[in-house]
């Protein structure tokens, strides 16, 4: 498991929470984890997105507040 497994979610960064995110995905996808630690794995990854959306939505807060202005939908082709 991840060198973060141990470390407070709060606390991770949003590269290191991601990278959590990433391999609890790619265990459970593998299925061979008894029951308990699956729900584990699954809280724990419930967490991790959680935290990853609070730091992209704070990241995205203080880029309008630095711009001055309202961040525009990215639509492709423009």
């Amino acid at each position: 498991m991840p060198k973060t497994v141990n470390k407070p979610i709060e606390q991770l960064t949003y590269e290191e929470a991601y990278g959590d995110l990433e391999r609890i995905v790619a265990a459970l996808e593998e299925g061979d984890q008894p029951l308990e630690e699956a729900l584990a794995l699954f809280e724990r990854g419930q967490l991790l997105t959680k935290h990853c959306a609070d730091l992209l939505a704070k990241a995205e807060l203080k880029v309008q507040e630095l711009s001055g202005e309202t961040l525009e939908p990215y639509e492709e082709g423009e």
